[in-house]
C-alpha cells in the first residue's frame, strides 16, 4: 500500500509538471510572427522565409488602389506594392482594406504593410511607424456642377460625405463643427451617396476628388486645396524595426531610377491628363521639396 501510495504521488507530479509545461507553451507566441506593444508582426526575415508579403491596399479608390473588371488589384499604390514583392523576392498577397481599418489590420498583424493612401498624421504615427513618404497631399472638396462648394464656410448647416478614419473626418470635426458630417465605411459607398444627392458634397485626398470628377461629368471639385501639405506614406506595426528599415532603403533607392515619376506617368496621367503638375503630388526618394 505504501509503494502504491509513493508511485500515484510521483505520476500526479509528472502530470502535474506535463501539464504545467503544456501551459507554458500554449503562452508563446507562434514562432512565425513577433509581438510588441502595439501587436503583432512579421519580421523581414519571417516575410522573406514565407514566399509571400501582405500588402493592405484599397479595392474601391481609382486610380490609387483599386480591382479592375478582371478582378485584379491596380492603381499607383498597387505598382509600388508589386514593385516591393519584387525586390523582397515573395509573391504579394492583396488585402482589401477600408480607411478606418488601415491601423487595426496592422495592429492585429492582417497585413505586413498598409499601402492605401495612408496620410502620415501625428495621431496616426502614435500607433503605426510610417516609413519614408512618396507622395504629397492634401485635402479636396468634390460638389454638383449646379451648387459648387468652392469655400468651407459655405458648408455650414449643410451635409459633407466623409469617409471614417481619413484626415477629411478628423479637419472638419475640428475645424468645422457646424458642418453635418454623413460617415461612410467604403470610399464607393461614399461616392454613391454624392451621386444619389445624399448630400451636398464629398471631401478627401485632393488627388483622388480631382480623378473622381474628371470621371464623372456634372460634379466639380471648387476647393483643390485645404489644410496643410500632408505625406503619403507605407505604414507597418508599430515596432517592426526590420521591415520599416528596409523600406526606407527601398523607397531611397527607387528614387535614384524615378520610379515613383514612372508609376505616375502609368496609372495616374492618363487619369489626370494636364490638370495636375505631377511635381506637385510625386516624392521621390522620399525626400519633399
Amino acid at each position: 500500500m505504501k509503494r502504491r501510495r509513493i508511485l500515484f504521488t510521483a505520476a500526479a507530479s509528472v502530470m502535474a509538471l506535463t501539464l504545467g509545461a503544456c501551459a507554458a507553451s500554449a503562452a508563446v507566441p507562434a514562432p512565425s510572427s513577433s509581438v510588441s506593444a502595439a501587436g503583432t508582426y512579421r519580421t523581414l526575415e519571417e516575410i522573406k522565409s514565407s514566399g509571400s508579403v501582405n500588402i493592405g491596399v484599397f479595392s474601391d479608390k481609382a486610380p490609387f488602389g483599386y480591382v479592375d473588371e478582371n478582378g485584379k488589384y491596380q492603381g499607383y499604390d498597387v505598382v509600388f506594392a508589386d514593385r516591393i514583392g519584387q525586390d523582397l523576392g515573395t509573391a504579394v498577397n492583396y488585402v482589401s482594406v477600408d480607411p478606418a481599418s488601415r491601423v487595426e489590420f496592422l495592429e492585429t498583424g492582417k497585413v505586413d504593410i498598409i499601402l492605401a493612401n495612408f496620410t502620415v498624421t501625428d495621431e496616426r504615427s502614435s500607433k503605426v511607424d510610417f516609413a519614408l513618404p512618396y507622395m504629397k497631399v492634401s485635402l479636396g472638396v468634390v460638389s454638383p456642377d449646379g451648387a459648387v462648394i468652392t469655400d468651407p464656410s459655405q458648408l455650414s448647416g449643410k451635409t459633407l460625405i466623409v469617409a471614417k478614419g481619413t484626415t477629411a473626418e478628423t479637419y472638419f470635426e475640428k475645424n468645422y463643427p457646424d458642418v453635418k458630417l454623413q460617415k461612410y465605411d467604403a470610399y464607393a459607398d461614399a461616392y454613391n451617396a454624392l451621386l444619389d444627392g445624399r448630400g451636398d458634397a464629398f471631401s478627401t485626398d485632393n488627388t483622388e476628388v480631382l480623378a473622381w470628377a474628371l470621371s464623372n461629368p456634372g460634379f466639380t471639385v471648387g476647393i483643390d486645396s485645404l489644410g496643410n501639405q500632408d505625406a503619403i506614406a507605407p505604414a507597418v506595426t508599430k515596432g517592426n524595426a526590420s521591415l520599416l528599415d528596409w523600406l526606407n532603403t527601398e523607397i531611397e533607392d527607387l528614387g535614384k531610377e524615378q520610379f515613383f515619376h514612372k508609376d505616375y506617368a502609368e496609372t495616374l496621367q492618363p487619369v489626370y491628363g494636364n490638370s495636375a503638375d505631377p511635381e506637385s503630388l510625386v516624392v521621390e526618394g522620399g525626400v519633399i521639396s
